[in-house]
């Protein structure tokens, strides 16, 4: 009589197998579709540009800091809570909305002369990319 197969050794099988897919993932690949703020890198020899895909905010509501020279972070809240003078809501669905994002920077960044502007709901960043000292660095003195 043949032996009933162990429940337990096809669920170890399906962990195993769920493991290995969850290897070569990597969440900055999925950052815009998990509610993130989408973004691209893009490396022009001296410097970096970013470019984010910020729909339905104005200027004012963006903030974006260097919190070290090679992190760039990107906020924005909106609220949309405005009152029509017109007559009640009879559907709302615009509501406040916080997005952020965190992105790694491949280089260290000059961060006294970045520049950040704001177009038709795409963000750029322009990042000049720290030059070494021309004196071919510092001397360290030996005592």
């Amino acid at each position: 009589m043949p032996s009933k197969p162990n429940p337990f050794d096809e669920i170890e099988r399906l962990f195993e197998q769920m493991g290995r897919q969850f290897e070569s993932f990597d969440p900055m690949d999925v950052g815009g579709s998990l509610g993130g703020i989408p973004v691209n890198v893009r490396d022009e020899d001296e410097q970096l540009v970013v470019t984010a895909d910020l729909p339905g905010y104005v200027t004012d509501d963006i903030d974006v800091t260097l919190p070290d020279a090679t992190t760039l972070r990107i906020s924005a809240e909106t609220d949309t809570d405005v009152t029509d003078a017109d007559g009640e809501f009879v559907r709302r669905e615009r509501r406040q909305q916080s997005v952020s994002r965190s992105v790694s920077l491949p280089e260290r960044i000059a961060e006294d002369e970045t520049d950040a502007s704001y177009q038709h709901g795409v963000l750029t960043v322009t990042l000049p990319k720290e030059q070494p000292d021309d004196g071919g660095g510092r001397t360290i003195p030996v005592n």
